[in-house]
């Protein structure tokens, strides 16, 4: 049904004007008295195999909305009862900002991927907290991680006083936060990765997240699939040098390399990060050399090409502690996040594990003993 709908409506529209149209319809689906927790209990993961800890959280299961999909934390509930595990909200800057101008979301149908140049467009950090505070809190209230990032006018060298702004906003209010210097659409972002870069930005965030709020807010970084293996190396050692409690990788890449679509189209769209099934394998190969670093001592989050149970599940067989999606989320509706926890749940009875947690990594723990 959903790809019937997609060929003959979504398909047809301009990417951007079809992603407001669709997340309206789940933002007035989930406000519908009766209706939310009806179309969660056919949606969401109800086996207890698949509840994941991580991050110092207790999830429904591994598999979370990366950020992207919802910058201003204004469809939440309605992200959840599709049956995300945990919804990341953002990328939310210091101050709000119109992002860069459209035609800047791009369907490339034939290799199931998007190109954006969004350029990081939200109401900003002042607005999206003031959001997430009134926001009523229960024992079913979805989990949410509030991923930040530049001010698009803000100079690099102010860059951590724009980040330690959002910090002060957001962290209170946040299950776990993420800073993302892996976006190729905000001037100069990337090359905060650089670890003498890197290095003040996360021990200033650290700093303003321990001091605005009385608890322990998680704190993770998000990298590009681009950086160097190396660079990667060196990420993985300041994360664990600073006492950062995880890794997301990866963010959009810039290459271009085995796509399926028309070469001319591609050119003709330009600039722009590439997400989707063509990133699948260099994600697969980062969180590979992130978990042989780390050894199991970070939090990682894979994201990046993950469209079926069994791209999830390889993840977590390699290291995943959690996973991520969003471009097959276009792909494939609403019906998505069931269909992953359904092959993820049999994978796991399948696999002979007592439950999910008992998976992860168990394909490099088998490797290193035999």
């Amino acid at each position: 049904m959903y790809k019937l709908l997609f060929d003959l409506v979504f398909k047809k529209m301009d990417p951007e004007k079809a992603h407001h149209l669709a997340f309206f319809w789940i933002r007035l689906a989930s406000s519908v008295p009766g209706l939310r927790g009806l179309v969660r209990l056919v949606l969401a993961p109800r086996d207890r195999a698949l509840r994941t800890d991580a991050l110092g959280l207790a999830l429904p299961g591994p598999f979370g909305l990366a950020a992207g999909f919802d910058k201003n934390g204004v469809g939440i509930d309605g992200l959840s009862m599709l049956g995300f595990d945990y919804v990341e909200i953002g990328t939310v800057t210091g101050e709000a900002q119109p992002g860069n101008p459209q035609p800047r979301l791009f369907r490339l149908v034939e290799d199931r991927a998007l190109i954006n140049r969004m350029g990081f467009n939200n109401q900003g950090s002042a607005r999206v907290a003031a959001r997430l505070a009134a926001r009523p809190h229960t024992s079913s209230t979805p989990v949410v991680g509030v991923n930040i990032g530049k001010t698009k006018v803000v100079e690099e060298a102010d860059a951590v006083a724009d980040y330690v702004k959002s910090t002060e906003r957001l962290a209170r209010y946040a299950d776990y936060l993420v800073v993302n210097v892996s976006s190729p659409n905000t001037p100069g972002l990337r090359n905060l990765q650089a670890v003498e870069h890197l290095r003040p930005l996360l021990s200033a965030v650290r700093e303003a997240a321990d001091r605005t709020t009385p608890h322990h807010v998680p704190l993770l970084v998000k990298i590009a699939p681009d950086l160097a293996d190396e660079d990667i190396d060196e990420v993985a050692d300041l994360a664990l040098e600073l006492g950062l409690d995880g890794i997301i990788a990866t963010n959009t890449t810039i290459g271009r390399e085995g796509l399926r679509s028309d070469a001319a189209r591609v050119a003709e769209i330009g600039m722009g990060g590439l997400s989707g099934a063509p990133l699948k394998e260099r994600a697969l190969e980062v969180l590979r050399r992130l978990r042989a670093r780390t050894g199991g001592r970070l939090v990682l989050v894979s994201v990046g090409g993950i469209e079926t149970a069994e791209d999830a599940w390889q993840r977590i067989l390699h290291g995943a502690d959690l996973v991520q999606g969003y471009s097959a989320f276009i792909y494939e509706g609403p019906f998505w996040c069931r269909r992953v926890h359904k092959g993820l749940s049999a994978r796991v009875r399948a696999g002979g594990f007592r439950n999910l947690a008992a998976a992860v990594g168990s394909a490099v723990d088998a490797r290193e003993t035999a």
